[in-house]
């Protein structure tokens, strides 16, 4: 084998090693709807400071996050959409290969994954007036990018189940509703569509997250 065969071989093995921790691939997936300082970071994950940046060094190292400073500040990011699609690509392989992964899928309100909206199909429809597109995720992470055209429901923000109810009983009932959060995994999205459903809406999920459909480059706009 050659020697620059070897060396590639290492370098992947670095990359490999920095997914190994599920700390980091957390930090990934809050990467991945916004920009983020350390502080932000280690609350998000319940983590220590000084625990968060020793896992964001690591990334770093890996070439997954880049890093930017601001005032006294540190603002973390990924990468590229590369990174977006490696982790959806494990999460590919994760549930086609592990059967945990599987399980732990369908726990997430099974009787919603037969019933999704593909990135394709929702793309095809944004200009669909009979079509409402949400985005189930906190206001900064809708304000860093969203689909265009989607109006935020802020999941945080809303203080209980009926709160949510009286918020989703002001959309209008003779349209259809796609539901988007942060990735497949993501419990809001399924959440919020069976809310809507149990009031009568005719509601999907979209199959994948923003981030996911910003690395497809499909159309998504910013108001922050």
């Amino acid at each position: 084998m050659s020697d620059v065969k070897r060396a590639m071989f290492v370098q992947l093995a670095v990359m490999g090693q920095s997914l190994s921790s599920p700390q980091r691939i957390e930090l990934l997936d809050y990467l991945a709807q916004a920009e983020r300082a350390v502080e932000e970071l280690a609350q998000l994950s319940g983590l220590s400071v000084a625990n968060t940046s020793r896992h964001l060094q690591q990334l770093k190292q890996a070439g997954l996050v880049s890093v930017r400073k601001d005032g006294k500040s540190r603002l973390y990011t990924l990468a590229s959409d590369e990174v977006v699609r490696l982790m959806q690509q494990l999460r590919h392989t994760a549930q086609t290969h592990l059967a945990e992964v599987e399980r732990l899928r369908n726990t997430l309100t099974p009787a919603l994954h037969d019933d999704t909206l593909s990135q394709t199909a929702l793309a095809a429809r944004l200009h669909d007036d009979g079509l409402i597109v949400l985005d189930v995720r906190p206001a900064k992470e809708f304000a860093c990018g969203h689909i265009v055209g989607a109006i935020n429901i802020d999941p945080v923000q809303t203080q209980s189940t009926d709160d949510m109810v009286k918020r989703l009983r002001t959309l209008p009932k003779n349209k259809a509703i796609v539901a988007y959060c942060r990735g497949p995994f993501c419990v809001y999205a399924y959440e919020v569509v069976a809310l809507l459903r149990q009031q009568g809406f005719n509601a999907q999920r979209l199959a994948e997250g923003f981030p996911e459909w910003k690395a497809a480059g499909l159309a998504f706009e910013q108001t922050a």
